[in-house]
C-alpha cells in the first residue's frame, strides 16, 4: 500500500499543471466563437422573465454607460420646458452661495417617506396594491457609486406615472413656488425650502444632472431627466431594471460635492436630519469582517512530509498516526475582508410610543424639526406629550412652533390644511383632518395614534367616527393647558410680588419673554378662538394680551386688569383704532385719564369682532369709551349743567337735522377737547365702519342699518361750547353761527374717527374761517388766467417718422420676446 502512494501523487500534479492550459485554450475558443455571435439571447428570453419587460443585453449596457458618461439627455426622450416659477427658483438654487448644502438629502427622504405613506394608506383598502416579494417592503435605500460619482435614493412607494412625473417635477408650479421664491429674496433663507413643496429642487446645490426613475402600478416605468438648463425630459425606460414600483432618484455630483460619496457624511446627515422616519432608511455600506481561510499549500505539504518520515517498519505505530492526523481539524488563519450590505440607519423607535419621562428635551427637538420640516436653529416653544386612556385611547404629541407660517391667516375660512398627522395604529392615515383640532390652533404641529379608531374604511367613513370627536376634545384641552404653561413659565408674566420669589429660586433666564414672543406670533389665533369656539371662551380669553394706559408698553392680561381696578369701578374700559399712538391722544380717553382709569387699547381689526363676542369676564362687562353708556362716578353739578345747556342742545340738535345726528347732549367723558361724536352702545363704532368700507365687496346700502346712531357730546366746561352758546341765546338764525356749528361738528367727526361724508363741504368751511381771521371779503373771488393759446407743438417730419419706422421694423421678434 505505502508502495502506490507517491507515484499516485506525482500522477495528480501532472493533471494539476495540465488543466490550466487547457482552459486557456477553451477560454480563447469561447473568444473567438463570440465574434460570430450576431444576436446574443436576451433576459426576456429566459424562463421566468417578466413579458415586455427590460433587455440587459450587451448593447443596452453600452449605451446606458454612454448616456451616464456624457451626462446628455437621452436622444429620444421628449423635451418640456420648465415652468417659469420653476426656473426662476432653480436659477436661485443653482446660482446660491448658499453654504449648508446638506438639506438636500433630507429633502429627499421626506419625499420619499411621503411616497411610502401614499402606499400604505392605499394598501388598508387594497392589499394586493403592494404587490409581493421586495416590492411589498416599505423603505428607503441609499446607494453609492463612487466611479461614477452617482448617489441614488430608491422608495417603494406609491411611484409616479409619466403625468405625474411632469406635473410635480416641471410644467406646473405649485403655489408654494412663488411663496418660496419671494422669501429667498427677502431673508436668502433656503433651509425652509421643505415648508414650500418644493424640496425636489434642492438636488441642484450638489448635481448638475439628475435622472428620476419612476414606476407606478398604473403605468410603465419612465425616466425624468435634467442638467439645470430650463429643459427637462421624459422617456419610457429601457435602460434599467425595472423598480416594481416606486421611484429612484440619481444624482450625478458635481466635483464639489464629493464630500457627499462618503459613507459616513451620509450616515451623519440622516442621523441629523431624518432619525424619525417612520420607514426604515437603509444604506449599501462596507464594512471589514475577518474570515478564516485555510493555512497556504506550502505548509500544508511541509506538514505532510514531516508526518511521513515516520519509520517505515512499524506499520501499526504509522497507521495510528494517520488516524490522528485524519481527526486533528485543517490549519486555518485570519484575513480581513471587505463585504458590502445594507445597514439600517435609523433604528430609534418612535417618540410618541415612548414613556414621556424617557425622552429628552434634545430628542423633542429633533423630532418637531423632521415632523415640521423646519431645520432652524430656533427650537418649539412647547410641546405636550401624553397618552389618553378610557373609551378612546390614543398617544399624542403637540408642538407650538417658534414662528408663525408665512400664509396661516390667508384664507382662513377656506382653505384646507392642518398640520396635524392622524396615525391609526402607527398606520399614517392622513394629515388633512380638519375634525383633529379646530381651525384657530391650526398653528400647532403634532401628531396622534389612535388605537381605537377602524384602520380598514374610507377616509369619509373615518371623518364621521363618533370617537374623533372625543379626540379633539381633550386635543383641544391639551393645547389650551400647554398655551397656557407657556404664560406661567414666563417671568414677564408675574405680577411683582411673584418676579422677586421666583428670581431668587430660579436664575434662567431661557422662558423669559417666551409668551410674548407666542403672542406676537399667533395672538390672532386666540381672538378667532375667542369668537369660534363658545365652550372654550373663557379659557381663551384669559391667554388674551393687550396694551394699555397703564401697561408701559408691555403687554398685559385681563387678570391683570381686573387686578388694578379702582374701586367701585365695574365694567373693564377698551377703546379700538388703528394704532396705539392715535389711541392715545383721543379725546375720549381725556377725563379716563385724569380719574387714573385705566384704558385697554384694541389695535387689531380683528378685535372688533372679538368684542362682540367677549361681553364679559369674570362677572365684568367690557365697555367701549367711544359708545353710549359710559359711567364715570357722579357728577352734583350734571343736572344743572344740562339745564343750563338745555336751548343750545336742542338747537344744534336741529341744525345737524340732516347729518343723521341722533341727539346732542352734555359729555362726562372729555376734559380739553369742546366735542365729540360717540355712537349707539350696540352699533359699529367709527373703526368698524371704516374696516366694513374698506371691504372689497362691501355694499354701503346693506351697511346703513348696522351704523350706530350718532351723538354730539359736548364739553360744557370748554370756552368755544360757551360762547357758542351765548352766540345761540343772541340770534339762533344767524347764518355765522350756524356754520361755525355746523364746522365744529365736522371737526368732531373727524376727530372721533369718522370718515367725513362730504369732504369738499369741510374744506370750503375751513378756507371761509381762514378768510374770516384774515380779514379777506367773503365776495372775494380767484384771479381769471389769460385766454392766449399756446402755438402748438411741431409735428414730426416725413423723415423722422420714417426713421422711427425703419427702426421699428428692425427690430427682431426675439428682442421683443426678451423685453417683454
Amino acid at each position: 500500500m505505502r508502495k502506490w502512494t507517491i507515484p499516485s501523487a506525482l500522477l495528480l500534479l501532472c493533471l494539476l499543471f495540465l488543466l490550466p492550459d487547457q482552459g486557456r485554450k477553451l477560454h480563447a475558443n469561447a473568444e473567438a466563437n463570440s465574434e460570430e455571435l450576431v444576436d446574443p439571447p436576451k433576459v426576456e428570453e429566459k424562463i421566468g422573465a417578466v413579458p415586455n419587460g427590460l433587455s440587459t443585453d450587451s448593447d443596452v449596457a453600452k449605451r446606458e454607460a454612454e448616456s451616464i458618461s456624457k451626462r446628455s439627455l437621452r436622444s429620444n426622450a421628449e423635451k418640456f420646458e420648465f415652468q417659469a416659477e420653476v426656473s426662476r427658483l432653480m436659477d436661485i438654487i443653482i446660482n446660491s452661495l448658499y453654504s449648508n448644502k446638506d438639506i438636500f438629502l433630507r429633502e429627499l427622504i421626506s419625499n420619499a417617506s411621503d411616497a411610502l405613506d401614499k402606499i400604505r394608506f392605499l394598501s388598508l383598502t387594497d392589499k394586493e396594491i403592494l404587490g409581493e416579494g421586495d416590492s411589498s417592503k416599505l423603505e428607503i435605500q441609499i446607494k453609492l457609486d463612487k466611479e461614477k460619482k452617482i448617489l441614488s435614493i430608491r422608495d417603494r412607494g406609491i411611484g409616479m406615472t409619466k403625468e405625474d412625473l411632469i406635473k410635480n417635477l416641471g410644467t406646473i408650479a405649485k403655489s408654494g413656488t412663488s411663496a418660496f421664491v419671494e422669501k429667498m429674496q427677502t431673508s436668502g433663507d433656503l433651509n425652509l425650502i421643505g415648508q414650500f413643496g418644493v424640496g425636489f429642487y434642492s438636488v441642484y446645490l450638489v448635481a448638475d444632472y439628475v435622472e428620476v426613475i419612476s414606476k407606478h402600478n398604473d403605468d410603465k416605468q419612465y425616466v425624468w431627466e435634467s442638467k439645470a438648463d430650463g429643459a427637462f425630459a421624459i422617456s419610457e425606460d429601457v435602460w434599467n431594471e425595472p423598480l416594481g414600483r416606486g421611484t429612484e432618484i440619481r444624482l450625478h455630483l458635481r466635483d464639489e460635492a464629493g464630500e457627499y460619496l462618503e459613507e459616513s457624511k451620509l450616515k451623519e446627515l440622516v442621523k441629523k436630519y431624518s432619525e424619525f422616519i417612520n420607514f426604515p432608511i437603509y444604506m449599501w455600506a462596507s464594512k471589514e469582517v475577518e474570515k478564516e481561510v485555510p493555512a497556504d499549500e506550502d505548509e500544508a505539504e511541509e506538514e505532510t512530509s514531516e508526518s511521513s518520515s515516520s519509520d517505515e517498519g512499524e506499520e501499526e505505530d504509522a497507521e495510528k498516526g494517520e488516524d490522528e492526523e485524519a481527526e486533528k481539524k485543517p490549519k486555518t488563519k485570519k484575513l480581513k475582508e471587505t463585504i458590502h450590505e445594507w445597514e439600517l440607519l435609523n433604528d430609534v423607535k418612535a417618540v410618541w410610543l415612548r414613556n414621556p419621562k424617557e425622552v429628552t428635551d434634545e430628542e423633542y427637538i429633533k423630532f418637531y424639526h423632521s415632523l415640521a420640516k423646519d431645520f432652524s436653529d430656533e427650537k418649539p416653544l412647547a410641546w405636550s406629550h401624553f397618552t389618553a386612556e378610557g373609551d378612546v385611547e390614543f398617544k399624542a404629541i403637540l408642538f407650538v412652533p417658534p414662528k408663525a407660517p408665512h400664509d396661516l391667516y390667508e384664507s382662513y375660512y377656506n382653505a384646507n390644511k392642518s398640520n396635524f398627522k392622524l396615525y391609526v395604529r402607527r398606520v399614517f392615515i392622513s394629515d388633512e383632518f380638519d375634525e383633529l383640532l379646530p381651525k384657530y390652533l391650526n398653528f400647532l404641529k403634532g401628531l396622534v395614534d389612535s388605537d381605537t379608531l377602524p384602520l380598514n374604511v374610507s377616509r369619509e367613513m373615518l371623518q364621521q367616527h363618533s370617537s374623533l370627536k372625543t379626540i379633539k376634545k381633550k386635543l383641544v384641552r391639551k393645547a389650551l393647558d400647554m398655551i397656557r404653561r407657556i404664560a406661567e413659565e414666563d417671568p414677564d408674566e408675574l405680577n411683582v410680588k411673584d418676579k422677586k420669589e421666583v428670581e431668587k429660586s430660579d436664575e434662567d433666564d431661557t422662558k423669559k419673554g417666551q409668551y410674548t414672543k407666542f403672542w406676537n406670533e399667533f395672538g390672532k389665533s386666540i381672538k378667532l378662538g375667542i369668537i369660534e369656539d363658545a365652550t372654550n371662551r373663557n379659557r381663551l380669553a384669559k391667554l388674551l394680551r393687550f396694551e394699555s394706559t397703564k401697561s408701559d408698553g408691555k403687554l398685559a392680561s385681563l387678570d391683570q386688569y381686573i387686578s388694578r381696578m379702582k374701586p367701585g369701578q365695574k365694567d373693564i374700559f377698551y377703546i379700538t383704532g388703528t394704532s396705539k399712538e392715535q389711541l392715545e391722544k383721543s379725546p375720549f380717553l381725556e377725563r379716563l385719564t385724569k380719574k387714573n382709569y385705566e384704558v385697554i387699547f384694541f389695535t387689531d381689526p380683528v378685535d372688533e369682532y372679538l368684542m362682540q363676542y367677549l361681553m364679559e369676564y369674570e362677572g365684568k362687562k367690557f365697555q367701549n369709551v367711544s359708545k353710549e353708556g359710559l359711567k364715570i362716578g357722579k357728577d352734583s353739578k350734571d343736572k344743572d349743567l344740562k339745564e343750563s345747556f338745555k336751548d343750545l342742545t336742542k338747537w344744534w340738535k336741529d341744525a345737524l337735522a340732516s347729518d343723521n345726528v341722533d341727539d346732542v347732549k352734555i359729555s362726562n367723558r372729555l376734559a380739553d377737547t369742546p366735542c365729540v361724536v360717540v355712537t349707539s352702545k350696540y352699533g359699529w363704532s367709527a373703526n368698524m365702519e371704516r374696516i366694513m368700507q374698506s371691504q372689497t365687496l362691501s355694499d354701503a346700502s346693506k351697511q346703513a342699518y348696522m351704523r350706530g346712531k350718532r351723538v354730539l357730546e359736548v364739553n360744557p366746561r370748554h370756552p368755544i361750547i360757551k360762547e357758542l352758546r351765548e352766540r345761540v341765546a343772541k340770534d339762533p338764525e344767524d347764518a355765522n353761527v350756524k356754520q361755525t356749528a355746523q364746522l365744529i361738528y365736522q371737526t368732531a367727526l373727524m376727530e372721533s374717527g369718522f370718515m367725513l361724508p362730504d369732504p369738499k363741504d369741510f374744506a370750503s368751511h375751513i378756507y371761509s374761517s381762514v378768510k374770516s381771521s384774515l380779514n379777506i371779503s367773503p365776495e372775494a373771488t380767484v384771479e381769471e388766467e389769460d385766454d392766449t393759446e399756446e402755438p402748438e407743438p411741431e409735428t414730426e417730419t416725413k423723415d423722422e417718422s420714417s426713421i422711427y419706422k425703419q427702426e421699428d421694423d428692425s427690430t427682431e421678434p426675439s428682442d421683443l420676446k426678451d423685453e417683454l
